[in-house]
């Protein structure tokens, strides 16, 4: 049985993680470099979507975050169909899971879970909840290679022109530096909204 606190952080974290799948990072260049180009805004090739998930974990618990990332599974594939709203970042609908990305979606369920877990092992402290978010990537990423790497195996992914290494660089290497920086940024975050909420 959830408690309400879990409900109300698994409906936010759907919401932030349906918005955030949309909101591309950006970041600007360092101070130092202001006086010769000015400022510059520069995009980290990556979307707030994991950071939602990650979020979540940190904020409302494991249970929330697991919750979460279910329903939105669970409103790409099956209701995808009913609204024609792209859920996903290419849109939804049962052959969904023949996409490269898709092992990478359901490793937000364990990665949500997992860092939520962690992060209420101890009073929140800025290390301890990016500890936590690091794993929550961290299995989100083994989650997607597991996947892509048996989808491929078996022939059964929709992008026949891309190497299994293409694949892996697109969906595991190249976003790593954003969703690092990211990490960070939900660290901070979350400290400030769990002494914000008092717990």
């Amino acid at each position: 049985m959830f408690a309400p606190f879990e409900l109300l952080w698994a409906l936010i974290g759907l919401v932030l993680t349906i918005v955030a799948t949309w909101m591309e990072v950006f970041t600007i260049n360092p101070p130092w470099n202001w006086g010769q180009v000015g400022v510059v805004v520069l995009s980290l090739g990556v979307s707030f979507q994991v950071g939602a998930v990650l979020l979540t974990g940190c904020v409302g618990g494991k249970n929330a975050a697991a919750l979460s990332q279910i329903a939105y599974l669970v409103l790409g594939l099956a209701l995808f169909r009913v609204f024609e709203f792209p859920v996903f970042t290419q849109g939804g609908g049962l052959s969904y899971v023949r996409e490269p990305g898709f092992g990478y979606l359901l490793g937000f369920v364990p990665g949500g879970w997992l860092c939520g877990y962690l992060a209420f092992q101890e009073p929140p402290k800025l290390e301890s909840l990016a500890f936590s978010s690091l794993w929550g990537l961290g299995v989100i990423h083994a989650c997607g290679l597991v996947y892509l790497t048996l989808a491929s195996l078996l022939g059964w992914l929709h992008t026949v022109s891309a190497s299994y290494w293409e694949l892996v660089l697109s969906y595991s290497i190249f976003p790593l530096p954003g969703q690092l920086m990211v990490v960070c940024a939900v660290a901070v975050l979350s400290l400030g909204l769990r002494h914000l909420l008092f717990y």
